[in-house]
């Protein structure tokens, strides 16, 4: 028998719509995390950092939830890229953003929308927000063992309910979800951050938002709780005019998900700067 047809007797005799289960059942090494042997060996030789990406917020919306990251990653204490993304639509109506060890949070990301993909596919509907969130869960969950050693992975969740929406009032259908390195999912109110600026970028958020906002007020509230925690952080790298890179942001709604355009940003993080110079000590 052939590894193909190998792997289409475990995907048939599974049972199970979960591709993560198909994948720990016919090729468990293929995971995020389990292909780390040695790796706390080689830390303690003198083996160099891995690289780690931060900071993501997120807030929600009359209407949605809005999602954002920076773009620096860091080695140490050095930047080991200025224009890394960090924030993925996970499917059609939700977002993940990765703050961790940046490698294993890029893998899980891709598994995690395999994931959703595959259970809508095998069942032919989507799974529920609450569902999605469950199933990004298990998955940080299968990473511990990594996480233990160093290499955790931290990832925020935020979607727009389809069901809330058809059920109630689409204006509180956004809906956040942060998660611990043992997989424990925790539903947010209004808004959260994640990563080493995440203090000073909620700090931010709470003085930013407000209830009822419009979409793109609501961009402008995360470019400026990012540039409050660059501003104290050195690991999340603000707003650079000169290379043009500019946050990763992106805006879930029932229409679905869709990014902001960097001409959009720009016009946004000039104003922001503008205010800024104007009370230099603010």
């Amino acid at each position: 028998m052939t590894e193909e047809h190998g792997l289409l007797r475990y995907a048939t005799a599974s049972g199970s719509s979960s591709f993560l289960d198909f994948l720990s059942s016919a090729a468990a090494e293929l995971l995020p995390g389990r292909r780390l042997t040695g790796v706390e060996a080689s830390r303690s030789a003198g083996a160099p950092e891995f690289t780690h990406a931060t900071t993501i917020v997120a807030a929600t919306y009359a209407g949605g939830v809005v999602m954002a990251g920076d773009r620096r990653a860091t080695m140490g204490n050095l930047i080991a890229q200025r224009d890394i993304e960090k924030v993925f639509p996970a499917d059609d109506f939700s977002l993940v953003g990765i703050a961790g060890t940046a490698g294993i949070a890029v893998e899980l990301v891709r598994l995690f929308q395999v994931e959703l993909e595959h259970y809508e596919k095998i069942e032919g509907t989507s799974l529920t927000l609450d569902g999605k969130a469950n199933r990004l869960a298990t998955l940080i969950r299968g990473n511990l063992g990594a996480a233990m050693q160093g290499l955790a992975v931290v990832p925020l969740f935020a979607g727009f309910d389809v069901d809330t929406s058809a059920a109630g009032d689409p204006r509180h259908a956004g809906r956040i979800y942060s998660y611990d390195v043992t997989g424990g999912r925790y539903p947010e109110h209004y808004y959260h951050a994640v990563g080493s600026g995440s203090v000073f970028a909620k700090s931010a958020l709470k003085k930013l938002w407000q209830p009822e906002l419009s979409e793109q007020d609501t961009v402008a509230v995360v470019i400026e709780a990012l540039y409050d925690a660059a501003d104290d952080d050195s690991a999340t790298g603000g707003p650079d005019l000169t290379r043009r890179i500019y946050p990763v942001v992106y805006a879930c709604s029932a229409t679905g998900n869709h990014r902001v355009p960097d001409d959009t940003l720009d016009v946004q993080v000039r104003a922001l700067l503008d205010r800024r110079a104007a009370a230099p000590g603010s």
